[in-house]
């Protein structure tokens, strides 16, 4: 690979102004990820409730999840009256035999126009500039920019030329970006930008850098590791101020990744390596308010999280499975409530566990839509009200409901969901 970008870094060295104060042009719906503190593009951990916390909380951007671009091409798009919410679906090809009334629809993407749209970044799994154009699309209408992964090393996204596996492919992934600038960009006047990693030699990411920044597009956040670290394992930042350089000389806002934990150490990070943003991963997976600054109250406890994650999730009708999984990324391991609610098999259940009576009724309703039934009593009955009352009254005595009640404007509105 080092051969062959070699061989292309001279002319496009001598494309690359040396001013300092130059500044590729921000489309007018786009935004400037300069001076940003944003929540990282996380599977499963990035979904609607997750990024509408992170905003609340002082996150200046947010990307989704990675999607990939053949599973939303071919999408129906509507919007949910009821949650405010867009939402991409598609049937199954494994239910399409059951009669139509029992077909339950896949939601592959979901986002709030009003509340996130225009700080949401759509990051995309692609290796084909064809797909990702039709991908993009698709979603260009909704989101406030557009982010093609080319870091993320699990076999999933590489196993088909995607995510890592384009940094050994740079002519693909430059041909990519140069097509979604091309006829995404002007058409939709949202920003490209793309998330990398490190390579093994220095002078293979700058040439890589270089390159990708030659592009058009608006932005370049690095993982400061290379393909086979994990985040076990230590960032390495030694390269930081080089590739915040390259990026600079050629107008680009250059984000780092990579073991920041909170706004606080973000802007100071900023500040030392010269970079334009920082990117915040496994922490906010923990706790999405590690946004708000030290100075303005910091991170709230687990408790107040679990609280507003529900509110939240309910309110735009969050899949069950993505709900009962963020709960175990909140809930302490050590504590009696993280096994409660990991044997919890559906929303009322959920709510029951987590010792919340306002949102009994509210849970149920969005049991209803998605078609779950109760589970049975030991006694092989159905779990009455009764029952419930008697459940709440327990988990009280165990002291295991006190989680406190707060009211920060999220609306809890009868809810429902899409089955997936």
């Amino acid at each position: 690979m080092l051969r062959t970008l070699t061989s292309i870094i001279t002319p496009f060295s001598k494309m690359i102004p040396s001013s300092a104060s130059k500044k590729v042009p921000i489309p007018l719906r786009g935004v400037d990820y300069r001076g940003k503190v944003v929540l990282a593009p996380m599977v499963r951990s990035g979904e609607l409730p997750t990024r509408l916390l992170a905003l609340k909380y002082g996150a200046d951007l947010v990307w989704g999840p990675e999607t990939i671009d053949r599973s939303m091409i071919g999408t129906d798009i509507r919007e949910c009256p009821r949650t405010g919410t867009v939402i991409f679906t598609r049937t199954p090809s494994s239910v399409m035999k059951l009669p139509e009334d029992e077909r339950r629809e896949s939601v592959l993407y979901r986002l709030h126009p009003e509340r996130e749209g225009k700080k949401l970044i759509f990051q995309m799994g692609t290796a084909n500039p064809e797909t990702a154009v039709q991908c993009a699309r698709l979603v260009a209408p909704y989101v406030a920019g557009i982010d093609i992964n080319a870091g993320c090393p699990k076999p999933f996204s590489t196993s088909g030329g995607m995510g890592a596996a384009l940094l050994k492919t740079p002519d693909v992934l430059c041909g990519i970006l140069e097509t979604l600038v091309r006829e995404i960009m002007p058409e939709f006047q949202i920003g490209i930008s793309v998330k990398i990693r490190l390579l093994d030699d220095p002078a293979d990411t700058e040439i890589l850098v270089r390159r990708l920044c030659a592009t058009g597009i608006t932005g370049l956040t690095i993982h400061c590791r290379t393909t086979p670290m994990r985040p076990r394992q230590r960032a390495i930042r030694e390269q930081l101020r080089m590739i915040a350089g390259v990026c600079r000389e050629a107008g680009v806002a250059c984000v780092m990744n990579g073991d920041v934990e909170n706004r606080d150490q973000a802007m100071e990070l900023m500040k030392e390596y010269g970079v334009d943003g920082a990117m915040i991963a496994t922490t906010a997976e923990k706790n999405p308010s590690v946004f708000r600054a030290k100075a303005d109250g910091g991170k709230i406890s687990w408790e107040q999280l679990v609280r507003e994650f529900m509110e939240v999730a309910m309110s735009v009708e969050n899949r069950w499975a993505n709900t009962k999984f963020m709960l175990s990324q909140f809930i302490p391991g050590k504590m009696p409530l993280y096994n409660m609610t990991t044997r919890t098999k559906c929303f009322e259940d959920l709510v029951i566990a987590l010792g919340y009576k306002d949102m009994i009724d509210i849970a149920k309703e969005q049991d209803n839509r998605v078609g779950f039934i109760k589970p049975e009593s030991p006694n092989g009955k159905k779990v009455t009200n009764n029952e419930n009352e008697s459940l709440i009254s327990g988990l009280s005595r165990l002291k295991i409901n006190h989680i406190p009640s707060t009211d920060h404007g999220i609306e809890q509105q009868t809810t429902s969901a899409i089955a997936v």
